[in-house]
């Protein structure tokens, strides 16, 4: 049951994270030399995401992040982009005018996530700086979690010795292979599981440090977990309850600990 439960746990945080920058964020105008619009809002659209700009002036657009070409529109500087994620922390992104390149930005996420800042190049000019703090939405959980992971056993009375290792599967889908195995992706909808004692998991990301899952089997609530990981990424707590194949009701804690 438990490592059916850790499995769940990374399936729904390895998904919609692919832009590190998605949240809600505010200018921190003593530390910019740039004054652009005090309000920046991204959010994941599907496989893209939705970036918009208010305040002074409005930018609004959707872009995925592979390096093409996106519109923008109602824009008088610029009217394409382009978003490439260079790492975990990092974005790229290339403002055009039709198919010129006009300006090349770097935005960089601090390693606790709550700061992001952007470095904009131009031919001719010196580099401007914007930093903005983050007042909403969730960090990129895909910075916590992956990795290997094994059981702290002098924090947890169930002692299995579980390690684990989990890797992402495309940008919105995670694949597990261990005892039992499946590929799923974080939207809410229940997904087949092989090998094991139940048939189906559903997931919920509650934020960047919390996932809830819900495991069924013959169309019944087996097992509920909550995951929480550290504000260091360094240890995660699982909160298990559910009922055995006996009809044995159970809770158990378990903290793993990133190698």
């Amino acid at each position: 049951m438990h490592k059916l439960a850790l499995l769940g746990l990374f399936a729904a945080l390895q998904l919609g994270a692919a832009d590190p920058r998605i949240g809600s964020w505010t200018l921190i105008s003593a530390q910019s030399s740039l004054d652009p619009p005090n309000k920046l809002s991204i959010t994941r659209l599907h496989d893209e995401v939705h970036v918009v700009i208010s305040g002074d002036t409005h930018l609004d657009f959707t872009a995925k992040l592979n390096g093409h070409e996106a519109s923008v529109p109602a824009n008088p500087a610029f009217n394409q982009i382009e978003l490439r994620r260079i790492d975990k922390h990092q974005v790229e992104i290339k403002e055009k005018k039709d198919g010129a390149l006009v300006a090349t930005i770097r935005d960089k996420l601090s390693r606790d996530g709550n700061e992001l800042t952007s470095t904009t190049s131009q031919n001719g000019r010196a580099d401007r700086i914007t930093v903005w703090t983050r007042t909403g939405g969730k960090k990129a959980a895909n910075d916590l979690f992956p990795g290997e992971w094994a059981e702290d056993l002098s924090k947890t009375r169930l002692r299995q010795g579980m390690a684990l290792k989990i890797e992402a599967e495309g940008t919105d889908g995670v694949r597990f292979s261990g005892d039992f195995s499946y590929s799923a992706r974080f939207d809410g909808k229940e997904y087949d599981l092989k090998n094991s004692i139940n048939d189906t998991v559903t997931l919920q990301l509650v934020d960047a440090h919390t996932v809830d899952a819900i495991y069924r089997r013959d169309d019944q609530i087996t097992q509920k977990d909550r995951w929480v990981v550290s504000a260091d990424g360094a240890e995660m707590t699982l909160t298990t309850t559910g009922t055995l194949e006996t009809g044995q009701q159970v809770k158990e804690t378990m903290v793993f600990r990133k190698q």
